[in-house]
Order: C-alpha cells, then structure tokens, then sequence
C-alpha cells in the first residue's frame, strides 16, 4: 500500500475518533459543572486544557464559560480542535482514499458529516447539549459499524483500527488525568462523596458505567475504578485493551509485509510493560506521573507507525 494511503486511513479515523472523544470531554466537563457549580470555571478551563487548545482558545475568548467552551470545541472551524473540524478532516481523508473503503463506509462518514454540519450550525443550549453529544456519538459509531461490517480484515482495515486505538488511548489517558490532576478540587476531597460522583461521571464519559457496575458493582471507588479504565483488557476502552489492539493490528501488519518494524517492537515492549504493573504500582508512582508517561510513550509510537510506514510519501 502507499505511505499516503496508509496514512489516509490512519489519520481518518484518528480525526474521527478525536471528534468523539473531544465529545466525551465536552460531556464530563458538562456533568461535573452540574455537580460542583461554584468551580464550574476550572472545571471547564480543565477541559479546554486537556484537548491541548488553550491558546487558541484565549485567542478567541476573554472568559471559560460553558457557552464559550461549548461553541469552540464543537463548531468553531476557524481552529482545528473542534469537532467539526476534525469531522471535516476524516470526510477529507476518506475522499482521498475513497477507493480503498467500501460503499458503506464512505456513505457513513459522508451522512456524519452532513449530519453534523446540521446539529453544530447554530450555538447550541445547555438543554440541548446531552442531544447534540449523543448525535456526535452515534454518528461516529456507525461509521465503525460500516468498517467492522463490510471491510476485509487487510492493511487497510488494520491502519483503520491503529489510528483509532492510538487515539482512543490517549483520550482515556487524557480524560482520567483530567479527573485525578485537574478537577479534583484538592487532597482532602480524595475517597469523599464529591470524589466519588466525578469518578463515576468519568465512567460515563467514556460509556464505561455499565460494564464497570457488571465487573465491580454499584459502589464507585477511585482506585477500582481507575484500575478499570487502566488496566481492564476487555474494556474496549481502557489503556490495555488500546495498546493491546495496535500491538495486535501492527503484528498483522508485519506478518503482512514481511517485515518487522520499529513501531512493532517497540509496541510489543510497551504492552509488556503494562502487562507486568498492577494499580498499586500505578498510584505509588502518581497516577498523573503514569498518565503523562503512557501520553508520552503513544506519541512516540504514534511517530514510529507514521515512520516506518512512510506517511509523507
């Protein structure tokens, strides 16, 4: 395949899957507003911070209000940390790799974005916010139905599936780091009821409530449920399951080629790594410390995928 179909693929349905994620975020900072109104500012200032927008942000808005945070992370198109940004950037994608995606999923991502050009033409009102994010959330998954349905489990459904975990990944790791380093309104809230009520929102965020409770029960604990989306390998959207997939969709990459890679390797070297730690070792060291090493370490595979599968060819 060419480095820049590959990379077509990849970035299509990273954009994609960052466009919802970007959602969730939204959706957590809305919830834990409603919860802890008197630090609603922080709470969405935090959430500006995480998707790593802050300085366009002040570019364009004096205040962190929910009206101002809302319109630039879902609708503003003049940046490229909106959601309608990025939606445009996988339609875009998918156009220059049309002939290696069925019917089906170009038809999905073509009605997701003209769907979404529709929720997201007006600002949109705190009591029409939860429909808007779930419409964002709908559309992105039917375009995954078309990929798992209708596409050959080949190179090209396997860079379609890295870019997604690559994103995925990060957006856990970014969502949970947000939670324990930023929202947390100081040390003595640890294991209170307020610490609680964010924990179990932070499930939400990432439709991860349900599973939790069928694992783990009713009652929402801080480090239960950070072991949850940590460490938790049939999860689909926990930090394990993530690097897991690449590790998995990479090998049959290689297999497919021939050749073995520098991402490859070094992906079977970081899920080993996280195979042998348990959640004790995780919060002796700093949740947020891991945190910001498991970014670190999926940018650098990030990188090392876009290189040896030659993206800028």
């Amino acid at each position: 395949m060419l480095g820049k179909t590959a990379g077509g693929l990849y970035w299509m349905f990273r954009y994609l899957e960052r466009a919802e994620n970007t959602a969730r975020l939204v959706d957590a900072g809305f919830r834990i507003a409603l919860t802890h109104s008197s630090a609603a500012a922080d709470e969405w200032k935090s959430i500006v911070s995480t998707t790593g927008a802050k300085a366009s942000f002040k570019k364009r808005h004096e205040h962190y209000t929910s009206e101002n945070i809302v319109d630039f992370l879902l609708r503003d198109t003049s940046h490229p940390y909106s959601v309608m940004s990025m939606i445009e950037a996988a339609r875009m994608n998918a156009r220059l790799v049309r002939t290696a995606l069925t019917r089906e999923v170009w038809e999905a991502t073509n009605e997701c974005c003209i769907t979404l050009r529709g929720v997201l033409a007006d600002q949109i009102a705190d009591r029409d916010l939860p429909r808007a994010l779930q419409t964002i959330r709908q559309q992105s998954a039917l375009v995954r139905g078309a990929l798992h349905g209708t596409m050959l489990r080949n190179d090209i459904f396997n860079f379609a599936r890295i870019g997604t975990f690559i994103e995925r990944a990060e957006s856990t790791a970014r969502i949970l780091d947000v939670k324990y380093y930023v929202l947390l309104p100081s040390v003595s809230h640890v294991g209170s009821s307020i610490d609680n009520v964010q924990w179990e929102t932070i499930l939400r965020s990432v439709s991860s409530a349900t599973a939790y409770r069928q694992v783990h029960g009713n009652e929402p604990r801080a480090r239960t449920i950070a072991d949850f989306l940590i460490f938790d390998r049939c999860a689909p959207r926990s930090l394990a399951f993530s690097r897991a997939q690449i590790a998995e969709n990479l090998a049959y990459l290689v297999a497919d080629y021939e050749t073995e890679t520098d991402s490859n390797a070094f992906s079977k070297e970081v899920n080993a790594q996280m195979k042998d730690l348990r959640i004790d070792d995780v919060f002796d060291h700093g949740l947020h410390e891991f945190l910001q090493d498991f970014i670190t370490e999926n940018n650098a595979l990030g990188a090392k995928i876009e290189k040896d599968y030659r993206f800028s060819d």
